[in-house]
């Protein structure tokens, strides 16, 4: 494995991140896609496996335009969100502001690779840290880009997602991971996908909607796992591991890891 703790490349070019093109096209037509549907499941789901009440701390790595953080927000959980994408940020102020929510629900553009370097981020650390943290969806964790030379697996990109999570978690603040299955990849993998076998990297050519209508195509990287590879990646960057559930979109449930669900959901906490 690489370390975690080196200093991510590879998923810019030219200071950009690849994700951020396929974002700025998409807006809010995200949120039609059939996969955001079961926000409120997911969150129900999660408020119970992490222990949240009203009034704790959340941090929503890879956020987008702010489903999951203003699901929380619904709950009287307060949420921060970080995103790579200016155009998902504005998107989720938006709605945080129509619901009323911009108390409960905060965002802020940032790398998730980088986590100590958004400034809402650190203000939570420095001021106790965060009840817990997810990152959900491949929203961050999971979207390395393009597999480099030094980094063919993309394990420095996730690696340092969760080590700035556990940054910024309180001690014994918990985290939930969702990362898509290898097993579930290569099981249904269709013709406009490549699966690279040895670094577990996905590499799909779709297209992407905007919100009027209009066509782009896109490329996508989405690096999978085993529950095995998840528990070693965050075992080594400090997370105690509690748990590793298969999971669906809108059907997340504390089931054992099988074949044929679409992605794991890793349990972690931060040592007290």
């Amino acid at each position: 494995m690489s370390d975690p703790a080196a200093t991510p490349a590879g998923a810019d070019v030219g200071g950009r991140h690849w994700f951020e093109d396929l974002a700025d096209h998409l807006g809010p037509a995200y949120l039609r896609y059939s996969f955001t549907m079961g926000t409120a499941q997911e969150v129900d789901f999660l408020v119970d496996a992490l222990d949240l009440s009203p009034g704790d701390r959340v941090l929503d790595v890879g956020c987008g335009p702010g489903r999951h953080s203003l699901a929380f927000a619904r709950r009287g959980i307060g949420c921060v969100g970080v995103d790579i994408s200016e155009r998902f940020i504005d998107v989720a102020c938006t709605r945080a502001e129509s619901e009323s929510l911009a108390d409960f629900a905060t965002f802020e553009r940032g790398d998730a690779r980088g986590l100590g370097s958004v400034a809402a981020v650190a203000a939570v650390a420095a001021s106790g840290g965060f009840d817990a943290a997810v990152s959900l969806c491949q929203g961050a964790f999971g979207l390395g880009g393009p597999p480099q030379a030094t980094d063919p697996q993309n394990l420095v990109a996730d690696g340092a997602v969760l080590g700035g999570v556990l940054a910024a978690l309180r001690p014994g603040g918990t985290v939930a991971v969702s990362a898509f299955s290898s097993y579930f990849q290569v099981r249904w993998l269709e013709d406009h996908e490549a699966f690279d076998a040895a670094g577990a990297v996905n590499h799909e050519h779709t297209e992407v909607r905007d919100p009027a209508g209009a066509v782009a195509p896109a490329e996508l990287w989405t690096t999978c796992y085993t529950p095995r590879e998840l528990r070693l990646l965050a075992e080594r960057v400090g997370l105690v591991v509690d748990d590793v559930w298969s999971v669906s979109p809108g059907e997340y449930r504390a089931a054992p890891p099988g074949l044929d669900s679409h992605e794991f959901l890793l349990r972690a906490h931060r040592p007290d």
